[in-house]
């Protein structure tokens, strides 16, 4: 089969012109742009074993990455939207997407972002810090878990 093949039976559209679709392994610059944009610390040889498993999803427009989710299992490793995409439910697509892929999704955030897993339904519980580390770092006083499970 060839990619385009592929790409249509794994893809969503949004109203916009955003498809999601499963990663391509030659699109780890892209996707590690999206993710640093988003001031996430995602490693980029995880990321290319996420894009070489098939799990990773990206949503496009106009042949751009604009958003980019990292899955390990059912738990999100990252998620983010490029800047000039952002409150345009890129994010929410990608979530939707990977929901219906995997039946459940489990993830980890900072109360920053706690507003966007809540609007998708996630259920959230707070997460006591690490005490070392948020002695060390001051980090962990505000991280939540979130679960989400495809109705």
């Amino acid at each position: 089969m060839d990619d385009t093949a592929r790409a249509d039976d794994d893809t969503t559209r949004s109203d916009d012109g955003v498809r999601v679709r499963e990663g391509d392994p030659g699109e780890l610059v892209a996707v590690m742009r999206v993710l640093d944009a988003g001031l996430l610390e995602a490693d980029a040889g995880d990321i290319r074993d996420r894009l070489a498993a098939g799990d990773c999803l990206v949503a496009e427009a106009s042949g751009r990455v604009v958003g980019a989710l990292a899955l390990d299992g059912d738990y999100v490793e990252a998620v983010a939207t490029s800047p000039s995409r952002r409150g345009r439910g890129v994010g929410t697509a990608l979530v939707r997407a990977a929901v219906d892929r995997s039946g459940r999704l489990v993830a980890d955030f900072d109360e920053g972002v706690r507003p966007f897993y809540e609007s998708l339904g996630f259920d959230i519980e707070e997460r006591g810090g690490d005490a070392r580390a948020v002695a060390d770092t001051g980090a962990g006083d505000d991280r939540f878990r979130g679960v989400l499970r495809n109705a």
